[in-house]
């Protein structure tokens, strides 16, 4: 089965009509943001498209502040050091931005928030408690209706054994007093440079297939790998995952092809390229037996 293609906003240009594409297909309809994002502008031009689209869901994060960290540092949220190093998932800072995300979105329930980057909090032996203590915070928001479901949206907090989702669902069990906690969602880089991820889950090891195990949601960031993958995949490669295809669609299959990813998300301005991706993650998923050849081929270019 392959994954279905979600709208990311990391440096995305036209954000509110690329939202609006979005909105338009049931299957697409989820657009994935940050307050740090587009200079802080994105929940701005987000918030009018969700009004307008109530049926377009919407994930959001925690953790680094939008530009001008003042309002945070006079509510008493974020301490002037923390504002300074520029991010925080103390509990006090994620009960603020959740407040802040919902006020400037205009939902009065958000979808999904993401801890972001849990890498860069800081001291590593302190990250289980203040990960459990912001997942407490999340549990008491979630039940004030004020966010359906929570996850961890990383970079390398995985592939530097930082965290793993056994020890993410413990936290979370331990936040909620109980197994049945809000925690259901991860966000990591899956793509043919970032191959870590998909070839192990290729043998149904690594982060995606255990929170895959669990039902969680996957979702997966930068599948062209800022472009970069698209610059330096060559033709060759694109017939061999699937004949027919652009490099850009057959990169994009590929992370969709992952076994446990359930969201692909991409940041597409132009509707050419929305629709490309969309007639490319509407195809059958590419073997795994294929995903392996192609990961064993590029082997020599990705980091272990």
């Amino acid at each position: 089965m392959t994954a279905s293609l979600a709208l990311g906003t990391h440096r995305l240009r036209e954000v509110a009509t690329a939202a609006r594409r979005a909105a338009a297909c049931p299957e697409t309809a989820w657009v994935d943001t940050a307050p740090n994002y587009l200079a802080g502008r994105a929940h701005r031009l987000l918030a009018p498209v969700l009004t307008d689209h109530p049926e377009l869901q919407v994930s959001t994060k925690v953790g680094f502040p939008a530009p001008g960290a003042a309002a945070a540092v006079a509510a008493g949220a974020l301490p002037p050091e923390a504002a300074e190093r520029g991010h925080s998932l103390a509990a006090r800072y994620v009960r603020w931005q959740v407040e802040r995300n919902r006020a400037a979105l205009g939902r009065g329930c958000l979808d999904t928030v993401f801890l972001h980057n849990p890498e860069r909090t800081g001291d590593p032996s302190a990250l289980s408690i203040v990960l459990r203590e912001a997942f407490a915070a999340l549990e008491e928001a979630a039940a004030a209706g004020h966010l359906s479901t929570y996850g961890i949206a990383t970079w390398s907090g995985f592939t530097e054994g930082l965290i793993t989702v056994k020890q993410l669902d413990r936290l979370a069990t331990e936040a909620a007093g109980s197994p049945d906690h809000r925690l259901c969602a991860v966000q990591l880089p899956v793509s043919l440079v970032e191959a870590d991820a998909l070839e192990l889950a290729l043998d149904g090891r690594g982060p995606i297939s255990e929170a895959a195990e669990r039902g969680w949601q996957v979702f997966a960031s930068a599948p062209l790998h800022g472009g970069e993958l698209v610059r330096a995949a060559t033709e060759d490669l694109a017939a061999l995952l699937r004949p027919g295809l652009s490099v850009a669609q057959a990169c994009l299959l590929a992370a969709a092809s992952c076994p446990g990813v359930t969201k692909v998300l991409l940041s597409a301005s132009a509707p050419a390229h929305w629709e490309a991706a969309r007639a490319a993650l509407d195809q059958a998923a590419i073997p795994p037996r294929t995903l392996r050849k192609v990961c064993d081929v590029l082997a020599p270019h990705h980091p272990s």
